[in-house]
């Protein structure tokens, strides 16, 4: 009887331990490599989309090559390698956000690689299929719970492909995934008994695969194509003859500078640009400015008062509010009076959009609102303060500045446009486009400020997961922010204007408005393809080791 892991004779691959150890890190490092370049990348900012296809194939075969006893260790490298090239602008972000990133991706891959293997094990024939679904389970759970996270999901590599992508629409970006990550499994599942020897012996090794395992990559064709079809015949006209005309303003400010001189000359910058868009386009209907465009605190400092160089400020931008031709929405750091741990009164910050009417809600300042319900992890908040105080006084340290969350999913309405503001990375989590959409939002309107990260990888990938909102929702789309980048998308995936990064700018352009949307199947189920991949694959795995003990027992 041999133990679950141990592989027969004819699986066993001739090679030193030296001579292992290079060929394992070095598909270690490809695996790495084109797990980053996929994505947008400093080297290209659209990231290499086709890539994508067989980006894990070093990844599935290091995962055969290498023993349990050492998987572990191959697993946490590639977590702490792949997230840390990938999100190497994290740095510029927190003092202890790369760290924590790396980190935390270090530990699920220690998992993540012997759940591969042990699919690989427990399934000689058709091991591949388990990981496939074992992966895409993986992409789906970790953006879930305190720290979920959605960049790094390989469906997002396809966002400047909308001919492919438009399947979102049914399956959300899990079906995207899906398509791509199939190829790489199936391939190394062809592969990873013949990584010696010479190359007709290879050849002559995968052949008896290929004839065995046609169907399955003939479903994939099949549906490769379907996804084709499906993304050139999806596309309609609006049924609408009505558009709003918004002018999308850029500042280009550095959120690294505070003080009040700053404050002010960045409202100076908003002003301009957006009396200059006026003037230039005088059919706009709303104006718009990005995450926490104007400090201070609008509704705070002219309630309370206490910082009279805040209050003229203030007192400056809703006068400037009340005598624009259209309603102004920007981004603010929202504040009431609430009381700390202690009962004490204590103020309670909030990052939010704020919509003002000119005439109407200005002086004194009652804007319809929107708070941020989805907060940055470690950045933004950090609910563990009890469980974990080493962490939270280490974050306090490190100048973190914690936000309340909101609790509900407003939906704004000018001049017969009903639409939601997400906030920052709200606009990375399908979920919460989709409820908004669900509770009347025609349009999206992301304000983000991705500044801070001087990066433009950055913000590519940010960009490369917003366009899948609209995609899923089948609703316009429309980015507000900082430096970049600044957009708007159609309900299909095209990106049909696009300021250019690190500019100040206005971007103008209309936004049909759209009373009825189609109720797409992903409005309809949600992520349920994720949580069925999951799912799937958890109970694939569950069903074989329960198989696999059987049999060791019967014997």
């Amino acid at each position: 009887m041999r133990p679950i892991g141990a592989s027969s004779a004819g699986n066993r691959i001739p090679h030193g331990r030296g001579s292992s150890f290079l060929i394992n890190a070095l598909l270690l490092a490809l695996a790495v490599l084109f797990f980053a370049l996929a994505h947008p990348n400093p080297l290209f900012l659209r990231g290499l989309p086709f890539i994508a296809y067989f980006a894990f194939i070093p990844l599935f075969l290091l995962v055969r090559r290498a023993s349990f006893g050492s998987l572990f260790l191959w697993g946490g490298f590639y977590g702490l390698f792949s997230y840390s090239l990938f999100g190497f602008w994290l740095a510029s972000f927190h003092p202890l956000a790369l760290y924590f990133l790396a980190g935390l991706y270090f530990f699920v891959f220690l998992a993540v690689f012997p759940l591969l293997k042990l699919a690989d094990v427990l399934f000689p024939k058709y091991g591949y299929v388990v990981q496939w679904l074992l992966w895409l389970g993986f992409e789906y759970l970790k953006t879930l719970g305190f720290s979920g996270y959605s960049y790094g999901i390989i469906g997002y590599s396809q966002w400047s492909y909308p001919v492919i992508i438009r399947i979102a629409a049914i399956f959300g970006v899990w079906g995207v995934s899906a398509l791509v990550v199939f190829p790489s499994a199936w391939v190394a599942g062809a592969l990873k008994d013949r990584c010696g020897g010479p190359l007709r012996t290879w050849l002559d090794g995968v052949r008896p695969f290929t004839r065995a395992h046609a169907l399955s990559l003939g479903l994939w064709v099949l549906a490769f194509l379907a996804t084709i079809g499906y993304g050139l015949l999806s596309p309609q006209s609006y049924k609408t003859n009505r558009s709003l005309t918004v002018a999308l303003i850029q500042p280009n400010s550095d959120p690294w500078v505070g003080g009040m001189n700053t404050y002010r000359g960045n409202f100076t910058t908003l002003t301009r640009l957006s009396d200059e868009a006026l003037a230039r386009h005088p059919e706009v209907d709303l104006i718009v400015w990005p995450e926490t465009a104007f400090i201070p605190r609008i509704d705070w400092h002219y309630r309370y008062r206490e910082d009279p160089d805040a209050f003229e400020l203030v007192s400056d931008l809703l006068t400037w509010i009340n005598r624009s031709p259209v309603p102004v929405l920007t981004g603010n750091d929202d504040a009431e009076m609430g009381v700390d741990e202690e009962g004490s009164p204590d103020r309670v910050d909030y990052n939010a959009a704020l919509l003002f009417d000119p005439g109407k809600n200005v002086i004194p300042p009652k804007p319809d609102r929107y708070r941020k319900m989805h907060l940055v992890p470690f950045t933004e908040y950090f609910p563990f303060r009890d469980q974990a105080p080493v962490i939270y006084n280490l974050l306090l340290e490190n100048d973190t500045h914690f936000w309340a969350q909101g609790d509900k999913p407003v939906v704004f309405s000018c001049k017969g446009l009903s639409f939601s503001t997400p906030i920052c990375f709200e606009d990375t989590f399908g979920y919460l486009s989709r409820r908004f959409v669900n509770q009347g939002a025609r349009a999206i309107v992301n304000l983000s400020n991705d500044a801070w990260s001087r990066s433009l990888t950055c913000q590519y990938q940010h960009l490369s997961m917003s366009v899948f909102r609209a995609v899923e929702n089948r609703v316009p789309l429309a980015r507000s922010t900082a430096s970049g980048q600044t957009a708007i998308v159609d309900p299909y995936g095209r990106i049909v204007a696009m300021a250019a990064p690190f500019t100040e700018t206005a971007l103008v352009g209309r936004i049909p408005v759209i009373e009825t949307a189609r109720r797409t199947p992903y409005r309809a189920w949600g992520d349920l393809w994720g949580v069925l991949f999951a799912a799937s694959g958890s109970l694939a795995l569950g069903v074989g080791l329960l198989t696999k003990l059987k049999n060791m027992y019967d014997n």
